[in-house]
């Protein structure tokens, strides 16, 4: 089986995400890797919080902590939400480590050696009110392209354009607000992307029709208009220090490097901090390093962080002449807004993850997230809406189906599987239906077309709806016991079915329909089109057990409330 190596982008330090950050990159690549570990596939997954760069600072001022310290316990706190999301990640790091500390400045001194970084004086925005250069994230005003009046001086966040802090219109200050900035000159370190961009160009060439149009239509956009140098140091207290051994007078006066040059380099950064927790069995350079052939990397991201992964990064990686891995498949997603207003972390608009899991489990929200997955456009999240898919899909067609079928069974047949007749023709019917439906399931899952996939795992759900109710065994059994008996253990093997398959949107909830049954060799990790159709993993007399309702049903009350907790409209 293949080697897949998976990464969602970086999630910032600074505060908790919300549900578009979520399903525009963590989320879906879980899914992914659920999918492709229970295909039998060796599977990566990788990720770490984002610590560099002005948002680490600016919320650690903001908490009167020191930065290290704030990131320390940021880190933990978005690891707790991300388990109960039940992200199963392979390792989860920081971007402080050590690891990718040594990693970025072994980068930056190969760009050097092959003349793709040179040290430039420029001029910079100086703020006297605060006694220092200000980076471009602390650099805040109105955006040039599309007016937005809280656009940083490093990109606007509502029209995703880069900018530089000197093309702000009444620039500010983000640490005092004080509009009496000045420029002065100062040096930094510049990669060289333009001596590059041919080399990316060929590289994006030879990958963007295999890519979704959204990632492949961003790259070719900032291709087209010409990759430009771009300043990779920082004057800032935080980050992956400029090395002395190479750049003594820029690291004398404190610059680190620029969060987008070291936060991609982080992925390898966080496999080798998990290969550094258990070097003996783990070899976190044949994952990264002359990996082109055994190793297939997907990553996973929303639109914004797209051209720093299709254009930026790889030129890093190319401009270096060393053989490191690079990215095969870009999965990039469009926004999830609230009420067709952006979600926003700095702005605390939206339903964030946490409160999200305070109000109901995590099931709820992945299966809701994926199965409106903004992938080819924005998609918008309403409680109308949320309340109305959980209904329909989780409570009614899944969760019905199961309690439906076990609690009948018990009821009239004891608390082990009935043995009944040998299957007829509706149970061939529903036999080769259910096949069908799982190789489309299969080839949305494959092909990561999410929204697609969960029509089809929905198709799944609805396909044993419809056969009990074409065979009615609270009516069969009146007349033919053996035959309702019969109709409830095809039944129950479409539960175990649906358990295996549906693990990767709804794990927890997979594994309590898995438990239902006391089988005594549970090691399924996927159903064959074979098993599919004879659906017979659950053979008469397991002993099984209703387990608590699955999935609540939400009330207008419910619907109400939330509306009136997070607002029902976007601000």
């Amino acid at each position: 089986m293949a080697r897949h190596l998976i990464t969602s982008a970086l999630p910032y330090i600074n505060g908790i995400k919300h549900l578009g950050n979520m399903v525009g990159s963590m989320l879906p690549a879980d899914v992914y890797a659920r999918y492709l570990r229970q295909r039998g596939h060796d599977v990566l997954y990788i990720c770490a919080t984002d610590e560099h760069g002005t948002p680490a600072e600016l919320a650690a001022k903001e908490r009167g902590l020191p930065v290290d310290e704030f990131c320390a316990q940021a880190h933990d706190a978005q690891k707790a939400v991300y388990d109960g999301f039940a992200l199963a990640f392979d390792y989860f790091g920081r971007s402080s480590s050590p690891e990718n500390r040594e990693i970025t400045q072994h980068f930056a001194r190969k760009l050097n050696e092959n003349g793709f970084i040179e040290e430039r004086a420029i001029r910079q925005v100086y703020s006297p009110a605060d006694g220092r250069f200000l980076p471009d994230r602390y650099v805040e005003g109105t955006c040039p392209h599309c007016g937005y009046d809280k656009a940083r001086g490093d990109q606007c966040e509502n029209c995703t354009r880069v900018l530089d802090p000197t093309d702000l219109i009444n620039p500010r200050s983000a640490i005092s607000g004080s509009t009496d900035l000045e420029v002065r000159e100062t040096k930094h370190l510049f990669l060289l992307q333009s001596k590059l961009q041919h080399e990316v160009e060929e590289w994006v060439s030879r990958h963007e029709e295999d890519w979704p149009q959204l990632a492949s239509s961003i790259a070719r956009k900032w291709l087209n208009e010409g990759l430009h140098d771009r300043a990779i140091t920082r004057d800032l207290d935080w980050g992956v220090p400029v090395p002395a051994d190479t750049w003594p007078d820029l690291a004398a006066e404190g610059k680190v490097f620029y969060v987008w040059f070291d936060a991609p380099i982080e992925y390898i950064g966080a496999t080798k901090e998990w290969s550094d927790q258990d070097p003996e069995n783990r070899d976190w350079k044949s994952w990264w390093y002359e990996a082109d052939d055994t190793v297939r990397y997907t990553e996973f991201m929303a639109k914004d962080n797209v051209p720093f992964h299709t254009v930026m990064f790889p030129a890093t990686e190319l401009g270096v002449r060393e053989p490191w891995k690079k990215v095969d498949y870009v999965k990039a997603f469009n926004w999830l807004t609230y009420y067709g207003g952006k979600f926003s972390t700095s702005q605390k608009r939206g339903v964030f993850t946490d409160q999200a899991l305070a109000v109901l489990p995590a099931d709820y929200w992945r299966y809701f997230l994926i199965a409106n997955a903004p992938e080819s456009d924005d998609s918008s999240f309403t409680w109308e809406h949320f309340t109305a898919t959980v209904n329909k899909d989780l409570a009614d067609t899944l969760g019905n189906f199961v309690n439906r079928v076990l609690s009948f069974s018990k009821k009239r047949f004891g608390e082990e599987v009935p043995a009944g007749g040998s299957p007829g023709e509706a149970e061939t019917r529903l036999g080769e239906e259910i096949a069908r439906l799982l190789a489309e399931y299969e080839q949305q899952m494959e092909a990561l077309q999410f929204r697609k996939a969960a029509a089809a795992l929905r198709a799944l759900w609805s396909a044993g709806n419809s056969y009990l109710e074409e065979k009615a065994p609270w009516l069969e059994i009146k007349t033919d016991k053996d035959g309702a008996a019969l109709t409830l253990r095809t039944a129950m093997n479409l539960i175990h079915l649906y358990a295996v398959v549906s693990e990767p949107f709804i794990p927890t909830t997979s594994k309590a329909m898995r438990q239902a049954f006391s089988l005594a060799d549970d090691t399924a990790a996927w159903v064959s089109a074979d098993e599919a159709k004879a659906l017979t993993g659950v053979p008469a007399g397991t002993p099984f057990t209703v387990p608590p309702v699955l999935f609540a049903k939400l009330t207008e009350d419910d619907l109400e409330a939330y509306k009136e907790r997070f607002g029902g409209e976007a601000a």
